[in-house]
């Protein structure tokens, strides 16, 4: 199962954390590990490349954990672009259930 949480602090996001794999099928065509992984890497990029925040990222590729943080201001530009990770991630955990991917959206 992927388990993604994203954490909010006053309205501000601060980090994702993704760990696992789907098991939906196997290696190469799971279909659910490979939308969460182009949300969450694309959000990533975009907020790489469409603002001047600062991150921190750790990432294992064989256990399927990205550790994303924000090291300093998070800009409106970020915020929405999260809020879009969260509304597909939302969607996904819908269509696909939590037997798959468990999805957590938490004020710390």
């Amino acid at each position: 199962m992927i388990s993604v949480s994203i954490e909010k602090q006053e309205q501000q996001y601060k980090r994702i954390r993704c760990n696992g794999h789907a098991g939906y099928d196997e290696y190469g065509k799971d279909i659910v590990c490979a939308a969460v992984s182009v949300l969450v890497i694309n959000t990533i990029n975009s907020i790489d490349t469409f603002t001047d925040d600062t991150y921190s990222v750790d990432s294992d590729e064989e256990s399927g954990m990205i550790d994303f943080r924000f090291t300093g201001s998070v800009s409106d530009q970020s915020n929405l672009l999260i809020d879009s990770l969260v509304l597909g991630l939302n969607e996904i955990q819908k269509q696909y259930g939590k037997e798959y991917f468990d999805f957590t959206n938490e004020e710390v």
